[in-house]
């Protein structure tokens, strides 16, 4: 009997030594190299500054500037800037704005404003502007493409830390394509916010008094969605290239494939 309870505790032993080797070989073959870790890591840098120009272009309101025309013997005028939820209209002393400037601003400048929270958010009624309408079917969709893009942005931002923290490899190329995604989603985003702002020049109350003339300008809040978005589809492709097998690249580049292998 002695015999056979050793037989069992020695082959228990073996078992759980074999089992304990293949966990310790899994988890040698997820882990990332340093030279992957650090190449990993500098591409979160740059989706790092992407995230940050995605959520101040979301966040502000400084999208499209729509600007009155000076009027001869005032010394105010009108101007109005609005983004994704806010409208703010500005009255500026004309004395403060650049010699030679036909309109009003830019809206920069300090005067009386009047920012509030689109009505179609809050009572769904209709938002004018300088006697025009905006159309709120064409706003609220770019409204939540931008949201969508950042939900799935910061999905692709998690995968990438879920590889740097467990060396879980598979969720690089996840996270490529969430980034790259988003950029997309914010393109996509900034053109619908485009026909809003036709739509908006084009859709004149025919109550008295006549509406004023418009000119309007993108600003820098536009801007910013545009550079995150280039940033988001740069670093998604960065990621997308790591997730690559090395053979690839040892034809083009010799030394290099060599180092990878």
């Amino acid at each position: 009997m002695m015999m056979w309870s050793n037989f069992f505790m020695q082959e228990e032993d073996r078992r759980r030594a074999a089992a304990g080797q293949r966990r310790a070989q899994g988890q040698h073959k997820s882990w990332l190299t340093p030279e992957q870790e650090g190449k990993i890591k500098l591409v979160l840098l740059l989706i790092t500054v992407g995230a940050t120009l995605a959520v101040l272009a979301v966040g502000t309101e400084f999208w499209v500037e729509l600007n009155t025309y000076k009027i001869n013997g005032s010394a105010v005028c009108d101007a109005a800037h609005l983004g994704l939820w806010k409208v703010c209209t500005k009255r500026l002393w004309q004395a403060d704005m650049p010699a030679g400037r036909e309109t009003c601003g830019p809206a920069e400048l300090p005067g009386e404003a009047n920012c509030t929270y689109f009505k179609f958010f809050t009572t769904g009624e209709n938002e004018h502007v300088f006697q025009r309408t905006i159309k709120k079917e064409v706003n609220l969709a770019a409204a939540v493409i931008a949201v969508l893009g950042l939900a799935v942005m910061a999905l692709g931002c998690l995968c990438i830390i879920m590889v740097l923290s467990k060396g879980a490899q598979f969720l690089l190329r996840v996270g490529a394509i969430c980034l790259g995604l988003s950029g997309l989603l914010l393109l996509v985003s900034l053109e619908v916010f485009r026909h809003s702002v036709q739509a908006l020049l084009q859709r004149v109350s025919p109550e008295p008094p006549p509406p004023p003339a418009l000119t309007y300008e993108y600003s820098w809040s536009l801007g910013c969605g545009v550079g995150a978005s280039l940033v988001l589809l740069l670093g998604g492709g960065c990621f997308l290239l790591l997730t690559l097998p090395p053979w690839p690249w040892g034809s083009l580049c010799p030394k290099w494939g060599h180092r990878a292998t």
